[in-house]
């Protein structure tokens, strides 16, 4: 996907109506900083109107080799070029259904209660892509009460971890806690291309429980044709096994 399109996509999920101030948020978090050990997590303050980066935490530069200063100047544009190619699309998308989420399940009065979660593969300093799980409470909202300043933690993991694209939202309760109140996986992309439709009817046999024999026989093909189409399926959504392949689309029937 070429960044043109991807800003497009971003201006559209985040289309604002009014210039809200940060100085005192801004004064409060650099307080803040100041007094944080160094760790895996850095933090920002994010404007996704100006799509800027209001502020950088110190850590920024310990977790992933980077300049703080070059990430201020060239902005988000600068930290899309930096995701995984392949893990674009379904930031975007998760982007998109946490917004669409929020306007329209989430009541005026309790989006300041709100905090959301997504992660994406990102390359370092090094040109490794290592796995951020961010997690962003709104500071600011527009007139319409769309969020649209936020303060976005970011908590880098190793390479090697497998993590699907997912996004939740959270939802401070009567107790003062916070409950998840919405989940999606991002993902597998079983409508595009990439699965083609004899995989797909082994993955619903999958589904149903049947083995690699019973599959054969459904299908007319040989059980060893069976293993093999499990494997590039596995291979294909970089998935370990079969088990989480199967309880994966238990919970999201609709990928298929």
């Amino acid at each position: 996907m070429k960044y043109t399109q991807i800003k497009k996509l971003y201006d559209y999920i985040f289309k604002s109506y009014d210039k809200p101030s940060l100085e005192k948020h801004i004064e409060k978090i650099i307080e803040m900083d100041k007094f944080l050990p160094y760790s895996s997590t850095f933090f920002c303050i994010t404007n996704t109107q100006e799509l800027a980066f209001e502020y950088i935490s110190k850590n920024f530069k310990a977790c992933l080799g980077l300049d703080a200063n070059e990430l201020k100047a060239k902005g988000m544009r600068y930290f899309w070029s930096r995701i995984h190619p392949d893990d674009i699309e379904s930031w975007l998308s998760a982007l998109n259904s946490l917004m669409e989420f929020t306007l329209h399940e989430i009541p005026l009065e309790k989006r300041q209660d709100a905090s959301y979660t997504w992660n994406f593969r990102f390359k370092n300093a090094h040109d490794v892509y290592v796995n951020i799980v961010q997690n962003t409470t709104p500071l600011v909202f527009d007139s319409e009460n769309k969020p649209i300043i936020g303060l976005a933690h970011y908590t880098v993991l190793h390479p090697d971890v497998s993590l699907q694209v997912t996004a939740s939202a959270k939802l401070l309760n009567s107790n003062n806690e916070y409950e998840t109140i919405y989940f999606n996986s991002f993902s597998q992309k079983l409508l595009h291309d990439g699965i083609t439709n004899r995989e797909r009817d082994v993955i619903r046999l999958l589904i149903l429980n049947k083995s690699s024999k019973e599959i054969s026989e459904q299908l007319n093909i040989s059980p060893h044709t069976v293993d093999t189409h499990r494997r590039n399926i596995l291979k294909k959504l970089n998935i370990s096994s079969t088990g989480e392949l199967v309880g994966m689309l238990k919970l999201h029937p609709n990928l298929l």
